[in-house]
């Protein structure tokens, strides 16, 4: 005990408490007792590491040290002063998350739970100290090692190098991608490819058919979900009192082709095979990272135009998005190039007169490789009709420098771009449509929450705060909500996890409410009207927990 002991840093403790009782404030996202003593026992164990580096790097410079009673006495201070700080968060830590609940709209937790976040900070802490000093104990012996054979001095630097190039390979090369790879086999197993595939349809119109290109057990149930559902030409027209047509849906997985050329292909003899580009409306979507489409976007899109509508999309990826975007970043860049410049390039060879307006669209890391994808070419030459992303991801290189052209006053969250005739911006209760001039030829639409950490996370946030933080709090965005060093980024790394946990409305959990009008707004449907709107917006909220109705 005495051994294990003597590895505690004073410093790194207090430090360590110190982050803790900063981590119990609160972020974007709720969080239960289990996730905050989790992300509590990682800032104590941050904390002690910080420590132990300022102690290191205080005696390397033969900076003086306390020592005996003043010390003691100084030290007596200073951890009744932190234990403070944490009795006072741990008191507060309840009343905050429930003050976010409620802004959320959701019931508050009961009870404090002030002991199981306690000890779950405590034992996540414990198995970190415990990686650590297996570390340190695999560096000292590097170290023993090399003494042997060279001086102190570079056998110090050289064993620190060779320990970090170990830990490198075992977690980039080794932990890190057999987890992805089992996080993507399990996915795939997940989506009943193959043998698990229910039997395949027998509408010629329906990609997977015995009539498609598309094999039905390769798509993926993402892909079977999105081509088997939503509303139909009979139910379209029920709802408008106008004839309609059957919305044209294709879906390409990622198992049904080896590259994403190779997919795009697929998807573009599809559209070729079912008749798409003799429709009104073509829309080139991404999906999010598991493959998966929002029906709170296409289905109330296929209302307003009567059906007359194509929407193609190609699966990337088997992770959640969050993982996909930390772990297989390049891989819907890829697929999303390939899919649009295949789909453009073909559109852009038909007829002016005939041919049908394309638009671009993406939620989550679909809005961000579907922005990569959408290059200058593709504005200029030959340009799209217009673009709609929703929940971009806070690396999207279009979205940042959009962001910062944003008109001097108007808020980071929800920015003004020039007159609003190219670029604007939709939230929760906001559709959009604030722009001082009119429309000009081509239209984009960001649609984001205020409370999306996937949208506002800011990599830098380790030492200064984010701009979002120094305007007033927006919509969902408790007011109790400080910056505080390495704390708020690895409070928003937290959120990110859980982003889509929030209720509809909040987070990254995106409501078919937002999408209506934001849809209206880029895309111009013919005879509609703002009764119409309101009346889509009740048909869809009464009519649907994952779609407007189902085919």
């Amino acid at each position: 005990m005495r051994f294990l002991l003597s590895r505690f840093s004073t410093i790194g403790l207090l430090l360590g408490v110190l982050f803790l009782a900063a981590s119990l404030t609160p972020s974007l996202i709720p969080r239960d007792p289990v996730l905050q003593g989790i992300l509590g026992g990682v800032v104590l164990a941050l904390g002690h590491l910080v420590g132990r580096i300022i102690e290191a790097l205080w005696r390397l410079a033969d900076m003086p040290v306390l020592r005996g009673r003043l010390w003691r006495v100084v030290r007596g201070v200073l951890w009744a002063t932190v234990l403070g700080t944490l009795g006072l968060a741990l008191r507060y830590s309840h009343v905050w998350q429930n003050d976010l609940r409620l802004r959320m709209g959701t019931e508050p937790a009961t009870g404090a739970h002030f002991l199981q976040v306690l000890f779950l900070a405590g034992a996540v802490f414990a198995v970190l100290f415990a990686a650590g000093q297996i570390v340190a104990a695999f560096a000292r012996l590097v170290r023993s090692r090399l003494y042997r054979v060279m001086p102190r001095r570079r056998a110090d630097v050289l064993g620190f190098l060779l320990v970090g190039i170990a830990l490198f390979i075992l977690t980039r090369d080794g932990l890190l991608d057999t987890t992805i790879r089992a996080m993507d086999s399990s996915f795939e197993a997940a989506q009943n490819l193959f043998d698990t595939a229910p039997p395949p349809p027998t509408e010629a119109r329906i990609p997977g058919s015995p009539a498609s290109v598309i094999d039905w057990e390769a798509m993926g149930e993402p892909g079977r979900d999105f081509v088997t559902s939503g509303p139909d030409a009979a139910v379209i027209s029920a709802f408008t009192g106008r004839p309609a047509l059957d919305p044209i849906r294709v879906y390409v997985g990622r198992a049904n082709a080896q590259t994403p050329q190779a997919r795009a292909d697929l998807a573009l003899a599809e559209l070729q095979r079912l008749g798409a580009f003799d429709r009104r409306i073509l829309v080139v979507t991404s999906p999010t990272g598991t493959g998966w489409m929002d029906p709170g976007s296409h289905d109330p899109l296929e209302y307003m135009h009567g059906g007359d509508i194509a929407t193609v999309a190609v699966q990337y990826s088997y992770l959640q998005s969050p993982y996909a975007l930390l772990f297989e970043t390049s891989t819907g860049l890829d697929q999303a190039t390939a899919t649009v410049s295949t789909i453009h390039d073909y559109w852009r060879r038909l007829p002016e007169e005939t041919r049908p307006r394309l638009y671009i669209h993406g939620l989550s890391l679909g809005a961000w490789s579907s922005m990569y994808a959408t290059t200058l070419f593709h504005l200029v030459n030959d340009p799209i009709a217009g673009a709609f992303w929703a929940g971009p991801p806070f690396p999207s290189d279009f979205w940042n420098r959009v962001q910062r052209a944003r008109t001097e006053g108007s808020p980071w969250v929800l920015p003004r771009i020039g007159d609003g005739s190219l670029i604007r911006y939709a939230a929760r209760g906001e559709g959009g449509d604030a722009g001082t001039a009119d429309w000009g030829a081509m239209r984009i639409m960001f649609l984001q929450y205020p409370s999306d950490p996937i949208v506002f996370f800011d990599p830098f946030s380790t030492f200064r705060p984010p701009v979002w933080m120094g305007e007033p709090p927006g919509d969902g965005v408790s007011p109790h909500l400080r910056f505080m060093p390495i704390v708020t980024q690895l409070q928003l790394g937290l959120d990110m996890a859980l982003s889509t946990t929030a209720p509809a409305g909040y987070g990254h959990s995106y409501h078919a409410q937002d999408y209506i009008e934001p849809w209206v707004q880029v895309t111009a449907p013919e005879g509609w009207t703002d009764a119409d709107t309101e009346r889509l917006k009740a048909h869809c909220d009464n009519g649907f927990q994952v779609g407007c109705s189902n085919r």
